[in-house]
């Protein structure tokens, strides 16, 4: 299985913010966003940092693929 944030860029589109607005308002890495376009894991404590920027679930920005 691969993690997908497809959810999480469209959302980002949606409230047309930019990835290093996320990086910022979020404090996470940039290596962390690059980690997750190449779909690597990420922490839930990342994810739940994203979620209260976003104001959103972590259904809402991460979902399961099958390879």
């Amino acid at each position: 299985m691969i993690f997908s944030y497809k959810k999480l860029w469209k959302l980002l589109i949606d409230k047309k913010m930019l990835k290093k607005d996320l990086i910022k308002q979020a404090k996470i890495s940039p290596t962390t966003i690059a980690s997750m376009s190449k779909g690597k894991s990420v922490s839930l404590e990342t994810l739940a940092k994203i979620c209260t920027v976003l104001n959103c679930e972590i259904g809402d920005i991460v979902e399961l693929e099958n390879i």
